[in-house]
């Protein structure tokens, strides 16, 4: 699966400060990698939709067994509630026994910083 591009739900107006979220999943067997893979679709379509969402991308290693996220939000609140609703509760849950690692970083920037650099969150997620 290649990069997911950066897809922007809602416009963010300039100026402002935006919350950054970034993930790194390792799963533990290429079986759980697929699991993975295949609940992305919906969680995807989930980020497209979800209120307070100014920005998400992707980025896939499936053989490696490797998945990253990055996206930037409103508000944390915006970002909790996108996690526990819609697709994604019921889709993190089912795939935390899938999990061999799993780390998260969060940080500000500004809204003109947008789309996000994946050299940054590299960087952090290390």
């Amino acid at each position: 699966m290649p990069t997911l591009p950066w897809t922007v739900p809602n416009t963010p107006p300039a100026g402002v400060e935006v919350h950054v979220f970034a993930s790194r999943f390792e799963t533990r067997t290429l079986w759980g990698a697929l699991k993975f893979f295949l609940r992305t679709p919906g969680v995807w379509r989930q980020v497209s939709r979800a209120p307070g969402a100014y920005g998400a991308t992707l980025k896939a290693q499936p053989l490696r067994r490797t998945f990253w996220t990055l996206s930037a939000w409103e508000s944390p609140q915006a970002l909790r509630a996108f996690a526990r609703s819609g697709p994604h509760a019921p889709t993190a849950r089912g795939l935390a026994p899938q999990m061999k690692d799993a780390k998260f970083v969060t940080w500000t920037a500004k809204s003109e910083e947008l789309p996000l650099d994946w050299a940054e969150a590299t960087r952090r997620l290390s």
